[in-house]
């Protein structure tokens, strides 16, 4: 046994004790993306209020932060950041479709955008490497991209749903595996 190995599993010892409730947090996830694709709508809107959370959460912490600040120009800056934030989170709050329909193309261009990155970093990759892989992936993002924008503004009540419920599901299968491959040998 090497003294990485050993290291590996002195590291991943205490998570061995908890490896049950590993899997019990996969279940969870996996049961709550089960949900949420039965509910693409509801899991968009939850999706939605979650964001509009967030941005009323970061511009009170930007607004806390302008009065950190020190200089006068700088203040009202922050100041006035951290209000756009709280206003945006707001506006969500009060027309969640409008939000919906806006994320859902952000999402769409940025995929599209993503998928275009990849396809030139996997171009630029040395010949035997795995370069084609790179380029496909790339291509398969900004076809999901482009779909989105095609069928934009219409996708937008089950997109982020789907987005959510997908992401809930295979983050649950992730840890379910973590957990199981965790658990001690016999």
């Amino acid at each position: 046994m090497t003294v990485a190995d050993q290291a590996s599993g002195a590291a991943t010892e205490p998570l061995r004790a908890k490896s049950g409730w590993i899997v019990a947090l996969g279940i969870v996830y996996l049961v709550a993306g089960a949900v949420a694709l039965s509910s693409v709508a509801m899991a968009t809107v939850i999706s939605v209020f979650l964001v509009g959370v967030m941005m009323v959460v970061a511009g009170i912490a930007e607004v806390i932060n302008a009065l950190q600040v020190k200089s006068w120009g700088k203040f009202v800056l922050w100041l006035l950041l951290g209000a756009l934030y709280v206003v945006a989170g707001i506006l969500t709050f009060e027309n969640p479709l409008l939000a919906a329909k806006l994320l859902t193309l952000l999402l769409g261009a940025s995929l599209i955008a993503s998928g275009i990155v990849k396809i030139v970093l996997g171009f630029s990759m040395k010949a035997g490497s795995s370069w084609g892989v790179v380029v496909l992936a790339g291509l398969v993002t900004v076809f999901v991209g482009a779909v989105i924008v095609a069928q934009w503004p219409v996708n937008s009540l089950y997109i982020l749903g789907i987005f959510l419920a997908v992401d809930l599901i295979f983050t649950g299968v992730g840890w379910i595996s973590i957990g199981l491959g965790l658990k001690p040998r016999p």
